[in-house]
């Protein structure tokens, strides 16, 4: 199968989703995903999203995003991602995605805490905010008559032309019939690397294909080595993807027992130093987990805030009103990737990278809690932009590749 586009853009996540809302209507945007449309990492997001509350929070917020990187990040790219944050919670509350209110006349935001921010600054819809943001940003692309959605369709190679990229290769998964998808401009947005580990959050399909594409074409890439570990997900001796306990638990108030249920770190220190401190904790025990207890937050708190996690936990037999439930550090998420400026352009013409599979230095050596989603949508905007600038500038279509 050969077909043309204005863009194709490779997974339909948050920064995929995001980067065809922001492109012209006018123009053919084609978007495969390697699974269906819901099984990407974007759905799992717990949390939340920080946004900068008001002028007076800019320097703490930038502090600690600079602060729990190991001061690794790229700063401009920081200070986009900041400056951007209010705008993108105005547009996605336009497409209908709702964060919780206060409960008064007013029906300001609800903002929350987690590890490593100075105070609460993350807004959230109960505990499965990525599925909020996600689930609406999907009902919108779905409308859009100009967007063709592929599930099942798996990206295996780049067309090149002329040192620029001019679209990709695809393989249908099911049927294994092959495509060629001609496009002016192309973006990857085909999430993390997770499927590579044996105990991660991500899905198992998820396994870095943009990187490994990248790789053979000489594109430039940054910071491989930069993998973070969630400090907790629930302990299960079952395979396949661990279920992630959110940051917010421990924002919130929940703290972290050793095996004689006595604490052993400061729970709202950034994940990686958390994540580290757990391992050499389970080291001591002897044991493959340690726990976690919600003792000190309210049973209405717990039932509001984090319904989701109250009831898989109730499913996996652990009552936390109740009890502790164990956890491990598993693979999370990817600092590292695909090497993009702030525009989101890849070291390649034509070619952008957006998400957890684009590298702008936004999260230096370890991204902070509730970073990811705004980032994702910040620069997926951007790259949008970019797109459309240069489309304007070089009248450049599916119809100058074909």
């Amino acid at each position: 199968m050969k077909t043309e586009a204005d863009v194709v853009i490779v997974g339909t996540g948050v920064a995929g989703l995001f980067s065809a809302l922001n492109l012209p209507r006018d123009k053919k945007i084609i978007m495969i995903t390697k699974s269906d449309l819901e099984s990407s990492d974007s759905f799992l997001a717990q949390g939340g999203i920080s946004v900068l509350r008001d002028e007076e929070d800019y320097d703490s917020y930038f502090e600690d995003t600079m602060r729990a990187g190991h001061y690794e990040n790229r700063k401009e790219s920081v200070d986009i991602m900041i400056r951007g944050s209010r705008d993108v919670i105005d547009n996605l509350v336009g497409f209908g995605v709702e964060f919780e209110h206060e409960q008064d006349a007013k029906g300001e935001f609800l903002y929350t805490r987690e590890g490593a921010h100075s105070k609460p600054r993350i807004l959230y819809h109960k505990d499965i905010t990525g599925k909020e943001i996600t689930s609406k940003l999907l009902e919108q692309v779905k409308r859009l008559e100009n967007v063709t959605l592929y599930e099942y369709t798996a990206m295996t190679d780049i067309i090149v032309k002329n040192g620029a990229c001019v679209g990709i290769l695809a393989e249908r998964v099911k049927s294994g019939e092959q495509m060629e998808i001609r496009a002016g401009y192309t973006i990857f947005a085909t999430g993390g690397i997770g499927g590579q580990y044996t105990h991660s959050t991500n899905f198992p399909h998820l396994t870095g294909d943009a990187i490994e594409i990248s790789k053979k074409h000489g594109i430039r890439l940054e910071h491989l080595d930069y993998v973070q570990f969630h400090p907790t997900t629930l302990y299960s001796k079952k395979p396949g993807r661990r279920f992630l306990i959110s940051e917010s638990v421990r924002g919130e108030g929940a703290v972290l027992y050793n095996k004689k249920k006595e604490r052993f770190v400061d729970e709202l220190l950034p994940r990686d130093v958390v994540a580290a401190a757990i391992r050499e904790q389970m080291e001591k025990d002897g044991t493959d987990f340690v726990y976690l207890s919600m003792e000190h937050i309210e049973k209405e708190t717990i039932l509001r805030h984090f319904p989701n996690i109250y009831q898989r936990c109730m499913e996996e037999g652990y009552d936390v009103l109740k009890e502790c439930i164990p956890v491990v550090p598993a693979q999370h998420y990817f600092m590292g990737g695909v090497w993009v400026d702030s525009d989101s352009r890849t070291s390649m013409p034509r070619l952008f990278a957006v998400g957890e599979t684009s590298c702008n230095g936004v999260h230096g050596a370890n991204r902070l809690a509730s970073n990811s989603l705004l980032e994702s949508l910040v620069f997926a905007k951007r790259a949008a932009m970019k797109i459309r600038e240069e489309m304007k500038g070089s009248h450049y279509g599916h119809s100058a590749v074909s």
